[in-house]
């Protein structure tokens, strides 16, 4: 590789230099988590997940395969086709990690898993282990389906994460190689090149960000175009049909985000990258709509995406099944990239809230309490037979998950010209740099169980402070909470409280702006303090009435957590005959339970199924409507994200609350 390229902070998104992005970003090494749930978290994926997922991709195959183009091993191609990108994110997730320093384990799997790319490499820059030796005569026949540029991109994610963390250039050498050769090959065909796409997006964004980190627009220019040629037909649909690949209509004509849950938010995700660098004034407001809509007819109370198995898919508007929920984890961390960069475009919190809720409810569930196993889907309700695995024959979502977390540290802050954003609140050590000068926050929190986040500032001037006014706390001025997202609103009677805001105990107001932060203007002087207390109050959400499985019922949430039952909790009940008195929930902290958690209980009533139905399958009604007498009951809930870290039972998100 010819070309200068500037060594750039370890951000997980670079659109700092971007006229176009409002919020501009802060390194991942610039965040230390600390404390008992995201410190604890962050050690986690360091000491557990990595160390467990690089062992099994080792006895899976997956080594092995890039080993066998260059001879090392004799035996067939293992598992599926696009296999090696498992490697290429797991390389992404430890290059974040070892940014924050030497960690002689994973620099060294570092160090073998590029050695072993860099080998199999070829000559032309091409690079993918399934289209090696008995298939090279079919590389690029199948684009629709055999995922090489998507293989491709995370490929390139995974250098670009590496040179930003550890300054070598031998990974991105190899993907500009790669990049290069797409560039020779594909494009327009006024211009001698091949008019394609490919079946699954992740290039776009990939290539945006290699023109970010080596400053050559022609990856920008190959990403504009794949974008301006999907929608077109050029994949001839298959068996999916051409909105599983986004190629039925162009985007600018995209009224809905439709199709394989992943590729529409990879999607979204490059062409919100290729609005922060081009301006193009036709992009920011169709993504916006996109979102609105994804968000308010098609998205789970979780923040989840994709309510068919059938395709992985997207469903229509109100589609919504709980059981049968798909809901994949990598699409719930797509969605988070997706909030990412529309929050960088808008400086509006509402994105900020909905990557938040995903976190949590989202991605989270994905990944169990030891670090070692996943979900691939995450229902919202299930019998007891639906477990974490350790890995998967189509093993996409662990190693996302871990480049996930990684690179967490990097989402909690954003800044502008003089101000600093808190996205998140974690408890953390920071040190952000603003204009000339870099300014020290010490977050002390025990978030998301308790709503009292302090933070210390350490530096002098004057700059302002942004603090985010979550979306599901009542008053604030950012209405569009996740919840209300999913097509629910806030069920709950009474009043439940506002923020209260102060700095160096001195009371401040503290109502958002239209975009949804508190803004504190001032000439910091050292040690300065600041205190929000969040209200904590259990929020119960029914959802729109055409998401039928939920009618006359409802679910409970406190602060950014969404809540569920199960069987381990009340043994012997049947959830279905539990009916929940949303009036009287209490919360309690439990350190013994699930690593600690908060914990709601909620008076109910029961209606025993089987000694009043008798085996009939149909009855007539009691003329006085009633359903029998029911019998007092008290419901436990615990953070959805916990479930199915002990014995296996049933578990619901959405509890009966009407009794006829």
């Amino acid at each position: 590789m010819n070309d200068t390229i500037t060594l750039r902070q370890p951000v997980v998104v670079d659109f700092a230099s971007t006229a176009y992005a409002r919020i501009k970003p802060v390194a991942v090494t610039a965040v230390e988590l600390r404390g008992d749930f995201w410190g604890h978290r962050f050690a986690t994926n360091l000491e557990q997940t990595l160390p467990s997922q690089w062992d099994l991709l080792e006895s899976t195959g997956r080594l092995n395969n890039f080993r066998r183009v260059f001879g090392e091993y004799d035996g067939p191609f293992e598992g599926l086709f696009f296999n090696d990108s498992d490697l290429y994110k797991w390389l992404e997730a430890a290059s974040w990690l070892v940014a924050r320093g030497p960690n002689a384990l994973l620099e060294q799997r570092i160090e073998e898993g590029i050695t072993l790319i860099e080998r199999a490499q070829g000559a032309d820059g091409y690079i993918d282990s399934y289209f090696c030796l008995e298939r090279e005569g079919e590389r690029w026949t199948n684009l629709r389906d055999l995922h090489e540029m998507y293989v491709g991109g995370h490929l390139i994610q995974a250098a670009v994460a590496n040179h930003r963390s550890t300054g070598q250039t031998r990974l991105l050498n190899i993907a500009t190689r790669f990049a290069d050769m797409l560039c020779s090959r594909f494009g327009p065909a006024a211009e001698g090149k091949i008019e394609a796409v490919d079946g699954h997006e992740e290039i776009e964004m990939a290539l945006i960000e290699l023109a970010r980190e080596t400053g050559q627009t022609r990856y920008l220019e190959l990403a504009r175009f794949f974008i301006r040629a999907r929608g077109h037909g050029l994949l001839k649909g298959g068996r999916f049909g051409d909105a599983y690949y986004q190629d039925d209509v162009p985007f600018d004509q995209m009224e809905n985000l439709a199709g394989h849950a992943v590729r529409a938010l990879y999607m979204a995700c490059g062409i919100t990258d290729l609005y922060l660098e081009t301006g193009d004034a036709k992009l920011l407001p169709r993504l916006e709509t996109l979102w609105e809509r994804l968000t308010a007819q098609r998205m789970y109370i979780t923040g989840g995406v994709g309510s068919r198995h059938d395709g992985e898919a997207i469903g229509a508007d109100y589609e919504l099944p709980n059981g049968q929920a798909y809901t994949e984890t990598c699409a719930a961390i797509a969605s988070m990239m997706w909030c990412h960069r529309l929050l960088a475009a808008t400086g509006n919190a509402r994105y900020a809230d909905l990557f938040e809720w995903t976190l949590y409810n989202g991605m989270l569930p994905g990944w169990s309490l030891d670090g070692r196993e996943y979900y691939y889907v995450n229902p919202l309700e299930d019998d007891g037979g639906h477990r974490r695995q350790p890995w998967y024959h189509c093993a996409c979502c662990p190693p996302n998950v871990a480049r996930t977390l990684a690179s967490l540290p990097g989402y909690v802050y954003g800044t502008d010209a003089d101000a600093i954003y808190v996205h998140l609140y974690v408890e953390s050590d920071a040190q952000v740099p603003l204009g000339e000068r870099t300014v020290g926050l010490r977050q002390r929190t025990r978030y998301p169980w308790d709503g009292a986040i302090e933070i210390t500032v350490d530096g002098e001037g004057e700059f302002s402070l942004k603090l985010r006014i979550p979306g599901w706390v009542d008053g604030s001025a950012n209405l569009t909470t996740p919840a209300r997202e999913a097509g629910g609103h806030a069920a709950e009677p009474g009043k439940t409280g506002l923020p209260v805001l102060t700095l160096n105990g001195v009371p401040l107001e503290a109502k958002p702006d239209s975009q949804g932060y508190v803004e504190i203007r001032r000439a910091w002087q050292h040690g300065d303090r600041i205190r929000l207390d969040l209200p904590m109050t259990v929020r119960v959400w029914q959802s729109h009435p055409k998401v039928a499985e939920n009618r006359g019922r409802v679910a409970l949430s406190r602060g950014p957590l969404l809540y569920c039952v199960e069987r381990a909790d009340m043994p012997g009940v049947d959830l279905d005959e539990l009916y929940v008195d949303p009036t009287q929930i209490e919360a309690s902290w439990k350190a013994e339970q699930l690593g600690g958690v908060v914990v709601l209980k909620a008076a109910a009533h029961r209606r025993s199924i089987g000694s009043s139905w008798s085996g009939a399958l149909y009855r007539p009604m009691a003329q006085d409507g009633s359903n029998g007498s029911p019998d007092p009951a008290t419901i436990v809930a615990i953070p959805y994200f916990a479930w199915h870290n002990r014995e296996s039972g049933p578990m619901k998100v959405w509890l009966n609350y009407r009794g006829e």
